[in-house]
């Protein structure tokens, strides 16, 4: 296990310890080829060309092995740090109790869709959703049952999404955001219909069933429009569900076009 480096003082240490290390090496390496070649007559007399040949050699071999070492040392210690790097910024873009994106995450992962969208011409739906009267449920049965009302959605959203090929996440706190590509209003109003009878459910609580529904809003990606202007109506078309009494989905293109699961 390698010594953790925190403090300037840890950093002087290990600096210290490899300088003494490959001085080291190097002193125990030249003796050996001064025995080898030389003697152990210090009277000796010896051909310039035979110290100049073992000089050049003790030289070369040290450097090459030192070099060598702690090249492999910096290689191993920066594939770490790489992969260190890349788990945290999953970590970072990933919630932790469903395992969707947060919303971080799915902005990141949204705007290169929506530029690539753009640039083949294809129409893009957003998708707001959350679930019905999710503070009672927490009141009523206990953030840990809340807790399994969140996951067990987050894996029914998840599994639809892979299977329908979905960007999808945890937007924030009961309030899940999708984006579907190359699809109409017509395939989007039924993907999320689908999704809006998937999600009307029950959720094992302490003791007792719980029931859960869903509502959802969708609005379709306007020219010259962002991701943010994007889900802004997107939520609005939720709010629009909500105010048509739940457990249904909205297009915010086509109020009038309203599906209840």
């Amino acid at each position: 296990m390698p010594k953790q480096i925190v403090t300037h003082r840890d950093a002087i240490s290990y600096t210290v310890g490899r300088m003494t290390l490959a001085g080291g090496l190097t002193a125990f390496v030249t003796l050996l080829f001064l025995l080898s070649d030389l003697g152990t007559d210090p009277n000796a007399l010896v051909p310039v060309g035979t110290v100049a040949h073992s000089s050049l050699l003790i030289a070369v071999g040290v450097s090459t092995l030192v070099s060598g070492a702690l090249s492999y040392r910096s290689a191993i210690l920066m594939r770490q740090l790489t992969l260190t790097r890349a788990e945290l910024a999953r970590i970072s873009r990933t919630d932790p109790l469903t395992g969707l994106l947060n919303r971080r995450g799915f902005d990141d992962a949204a705007a290169p869709l929506l530029a690539q969208a753009a640039a083949a011409g294809q129409r893009v739906v957003a998708l707001m959703c959350d679930i019905d009267r999710f503070k009672a449920i927490n009141d009523r049965y206990g953030h840990d049952t809340g807790d399994r009302v969140l996951s067990r959605i987050g894996d029914i959203l998840r599994d639809f999404a892979e299977a329908n090929d979905m960007l999808i996440a945890r937007h924030g706190g009961e309030e899940f955001a999708g984006l579907m590509i190359g699809v109409s209003d017509e395939e989007a109003t039924r993907c999320a219909l689908a999704l809006c009878k998937l999600c009307s459910t029950e959720v094992a609580g302490a003791d007792v069933a719980v029931p859960v529904t869903m509502s959802f809003g969708l609005a379709a990606h306007l020219p010259g429009g962002d991701l943010a202007a994007l889900m802004r109506r997107a939520d609005q078309a939720l709010y629009r569900a909500k105010d048509l009494g739940r457990n249904c989905v909205v297009q915010i293109d086509r109020m009038e076009a309203v599906a209840a699961c």
